[in-house]
């Protein structure tokens, strides 16, 4: 379900960014691939950051968050294995360049930041570059979406110190919660809702930035 073709000046940069970064590294799923081919980082990134766009590494946003780096976008959405007719959740829109590479694949991304200031500036690119699909709400995430439906994919791109068990509810049977967990030291997790219970397994370690809001209640 790819929808944006791009022939911009920086494609050649993409495919760079995708060949080098990501398939060197083992990412291999050719509906991820052709997604972080597809998305324009540099408009996901402040005016000042666009240069570096499709740099090996994170990059701040403003309010003290950053955009993951390439290969950690492309590894969590290859883990979390999003189909073409999948609904998936984001907690953490930050720039909204995660939700766009998932709704490159998915049917429907729901997303959900607890920065009004980011949430409004992620809304209007994901506009503004026509990801009709991504649907953006402000709010602590913590407890999933407000309408309680069942995701075929949830990912967290904040790290809590536990897995909200709000979350897992919100994991359609057969669903992956990809997340990274811990304080100093992180470790990124997929959960999978099994007949029989919730699989757990380690994947990497990463950092994050920590999550907020009810989270550090909880």
């Amino acid at each position: 379900m790819f929808r944006r073709k791009h022939d911009d000046d920086r494609a050649r940069e993409r495919d760079r960014m995708v060949d080098e970064q990501i398939v060197a590294r083992g990412i291999a799923d050719p509906a991820v691939l052709a997604a972080m081919r597809g998305v324009r980082r540099h408009r996901f990134v402040p005016p000042a950051e666009a240069r570096r766009a499709y740099d090996d590494g994170p990059l701040p946003i403003g309010r003290g968050q950053t955009i993951s780096q390439p290969y950690v976008v492309a590894f969590m959405t290859e883990a979390a294995r999003p189909g073409p007719e999948d609904r998936v959740l984001e907690i953490g829109t930050g720039s909204g360049y995660q939700a766009a590479v998932l709704g490159e694949i998915a049917a429907r991304v729901d997303t959900i930041e607890i920065v009004e200031e980011l949430a409004r500036r992620a809304a209007e690119v994901l506009a503004a570059e026509a990801y009709a699909n991504v649907h953006v709400t402000v709010g602590d995430g913590y407890r999933g979406h407000p309408d309680g439906a069942r995701y075929d994919a949830i990912l967290l791109t904040a790290a809590p110190d536990h897995v909200p068990e709000p979350l897992l509810a919100q994991l359609a049977p057969g669903g992956r919660f990809v997340l990274p967990v811990g304080e100093a030291e992180q470790r990124l997790l997929r959960i999978e809702r099994r007949d029989d219970g919730f699989v757990e397994e380690e994947l990497l370690p990463v950092r994050f930035v920590p999550m907020t809001g009810e989270a550090l209640r909880g």
